[in-house]
C-alpha cells in the first residue's frame, strides 16, 4: 500500500512540475527569481520555522536535525524515511484599475532520511530553489507615439542537495549541506508603437550554476524530565552562482508575429557573457521550547545583507535592494500519540505565521510579504508514517506606486513515510 502512495504522488506532482511554471507571480520578474519555500510541509505549516527537531521526520533546512533522526525508533537502528511533497497556489492579482487570478501546481520536495546509528543521520534529494514566470504589459499611452512594452519570463533554479548531521555531545548537534544549485532563466521584452507595423524585441537567456553550503548548530537541553529547549544557528553561506549568458535582438511583424531581423548580440565586448553573481550569506537564530513529540511553540529570525546583490547582465531597472529579513513562529500539539481509542488524539495540529521583509525596494516602495499558515499531520494507520496537509493564506506587495497587490492561498500535501533501511535477519 505505501508504495502504492509514493507512486501515486510521484506522478501526479511530476505531472504537476511539467505542466506548468513553477510561479506566475510578476515579482520574479527581478533577481533570480521567487524563492521556493525550502522546508517540508511540517515546517512549513508552522510558519516556515525550523528549529524544531525529532526522530520520524526530515528537516530539509536545519541539517544538524538529521542526528535525531531514529534516536527513539526501533531502538535506535535502521529507520529511513522517504518524503515528498506537491502544492497547488491560486493566486489574485490586484492593481487600482484591474483583478485577475491565475494557479500553479508544483513538485515542493523529493528526499530521503537515513539513521546511521551512533547518533548520526544524512539524506539527499531534490527541491526548486527559484522560479521565474510572468506576462505582463507596459503601456505608455501619452507619450508622443503610445509605446506598448510587453515582458515575458519563464524558468527558474533548481537544487540537488546532500545532509548529514551528528551530536557530537549531549544535547549539542552540528549539520552541514552541501548545495548544487543549476537551471535556465529566459526572458523576452517586446516593443511596439502605435501604427507602425514592425515592433522589436529583446531575447535574453541564462544558463546558470553554482554551489552553497549550509551549517548548523542545535542545543537541545532538558529544562525538567519533561520539556525541552530548542535553539538552533543556521548559516546560508553566500552562493557564488556563474552565468552563462546569451542574447539576441531584432524585429517583428505585429501582424503576424514572425521575426524579421535577428542578431546575436556580442556579449564578449561587454564582458556579459559569462558573468557572476554573488547572493549574500542569510544567518537564521530559532528559539523553541515543548515536549517531545506532544507539543511545541517556538519562534525565528533571519537576515540577509540583500544589498550587496546586484546581476549585471539582467539591467533590471527601477529595483534596489537593502537588506533582508524575515520573523516566523509557529508550534504544534498532538493530543495523545500513543491513543488507541482515538485516531483524532493521533493527528498532529499545527499553525504558524510569518512576516517576510524581502529586501526588495520597486519604485521606491518595499516589497513585503505577510502569511498565516496551518495544517494537520495524519497517521498512517498504527505506523510512524504520515499525510502532511496544509494551507497558507497570505499577501505581498502593494497597489501603490502603479504596482500589483499579491493575494494568494497555498495548499501542500506532503507524505512521510518510515521504514527500516537494514534489518539483520534472524534464523529459528
Amino acid at each position: 500500500m505505501i508504495r502504492k502512495i509514493v507512486v501515486t504522488i510521484v506522478c501526479i506532482a511530476t505531472t504537476g512540475i511539467f505542466a506548468q511554471e513553477g510561479t506566475v507571480s510578476p515579482y520574479s520578474f527581478f533577481g533570480i527569481g521567487d524563492l521556493r519555500t525550502a522546508g517540508t510541509v511540517e515546517n512549513q505549516m508552522m510558519g516556515g520555522i525550523a528549529v524544531y527537531a525529532d526522530s520520524i521526520h526530515i528537516n530539509l533546512r536545519n541539517p544538524a536535525a538529521y542526528a535525531q533522526l531514529g534516536l527513539d525508533v526501533w531502538d535506535n537502528k535502521g529507520l529511513v524515511v522517504y518524503t515528498a511533497g506537491i502544492s497547488n497556489k491560486q493566486f489574485r492579482f490586484r492593481d487600482f484599475t484591474s483583478e485577475e487570478r491565475s494557479a500553479v501546481t508544483n513538485l515542493d520536495y523529493l528526499s530521503l532520511g537515513f539513521s546511521l546509528g551512533n547518533k548520526l543521520g544524512m539524506g539527499f534529494g531534490i527541491t526548486p530553489y527559484t522560479a521565474v514566470g510572468y506576462n505582463f504589459r507596459d503601456e505608455q499611452p501619452n507619450s508622443e507615439q503610445p509605446l506598448t512594452n510587453v515582458f515575458n519570463g519563464e524558468g527558474g533554479l533548481n537544487r540537488v542537495y546532500y545532509s548529514v548531521g551528528y551530536e557530537i555531545i549531549k544535547n549539542v548537534s552540528i549539520g552541514a549541506t552541501i548545495n548544487y544549485n543549476f537551471g535556465i532563466l529566459e526572458s523576452e521584452r517586446l516593443q511596439q508603437i502605435e501604427d507602425v507595423q514592425f515592433g522589436s524585441f529583446d531575447r535574453k537567456k541564462s544558463n546558470i550554476n553554482g554551489f552553497d553550503f549550509n551549517y548548523a548548530v542545535n542545543y537541545t537541553p532538558a529544562i525538567t524530565d519533561k520539556y525541552t529547549l530548542h535553539t538552533s544557528v543556521r548559516v546560508n553561506t553566500q552562493r557564488n552562482l556563474v552565468s552563462k549568458n546569451e542574447r539576441r535582438i531584432g524585429s517583428f511583424s505585429v501582424a503576424t508575429g514572425g521575426s524579421i531581423e535577428e542578431i546575436n548580440v556580442d556579449l564578449e565586448g561587454q564582458n556579459l557573457k559569462n558573468t557572476e553573481f554573488k547572493i549574500p550569506t542569510t544567518t537564521t537564530l530559532g528559539l523553541g521550547f515543548g515536549e517531545n513529540r506532544k507539543w511545541f511553540v517556538g519562534g525565528e529570525y533571519s537576515f540577509q545583507a540583500l544589498s550587496a546583490f546586484e546581476n549585471p547582465f539582467l539591467g533590471v531597472q527601477n529595483i534596489v535592494y537593502k537588506d533582508a529579513s524575515s520573523f516566523a513562529f509557529g508550534g504544534f500539539i498532538t493530543p495523545n500519540s500513543g491513543s488507541f481509542s482515538s485516531y483524532l488524539n493521533r493527528v498532529t495540529y499545527r499553525a504558524g505565521l510569518r512576516l517576510d521583509k524581502t529586501g526588495m525596494v520597486v519604485s521606491d516602495v518595499d516589497i513585503n510579504n505577510f502569511g498565516i499558515t496551518f495544517g494537520v499531520g495524519l497517521p498512517l494507520g498504527r505506523s510512524l508514517s504520515n499525510l502532511n496537509l496544509g494551507f497558507e493564506l497570505g499577501k505581498r506587495g502593494t497597489t501603490r506606486a502603479n504596482l500589483v497587490e499579491e493575494s494568494y492561498f497555498k495548499i501542500n500535501i506532503g507524505l512521510s513515510l518510515n521504514d527500516r533501511w537494514f534489518q539483520k535477519r534472524k534464523i529459528n
